[in-house]
């Protein structure tokens, strides 16, 4: 194969490659608002500390998850719930 041929193949596959990557990239963020929304409907703010325990959800840490929130003042069921949502979404 000539190079003039082989070049802009290489670069389209790397075009369709970093492109998915993209899309397939982990939308870790729009899961934090779903679980800091839940807490907030208990009554009990979005702080830094309901933001980092909703991280911890995300990445799949529910039990510390739900620790932090307890501790900040959510209630365990909607601790658990909230958490629950920041590792699946809907």
């Amino acid at each position: 194969m000539r190079t003039s041929t082989l070049a802009p193949g290489v670069l389209t596959g790397l075009a369709l490659v970093l492109g998915g990557a993209a899309f397939a990239a982990p939308t870790a963020q729009a899961d934090i608002p779903a679980c800091t929304n839940m807490v907030q409907q208990t009554g009990v703010g979005a702080s830094a500390a309901v933001t980092a325990a909703c991280t911890q959800g995300v990445h799949g840490d529910l039990q510390g998850c739900v620790a932090a929130l307890t501790g900040a003042g959510v209630p365990g069921g909607a601790a658990t719930g909230a958490c629950r949502m920041a590792a699946n979404p809907p």
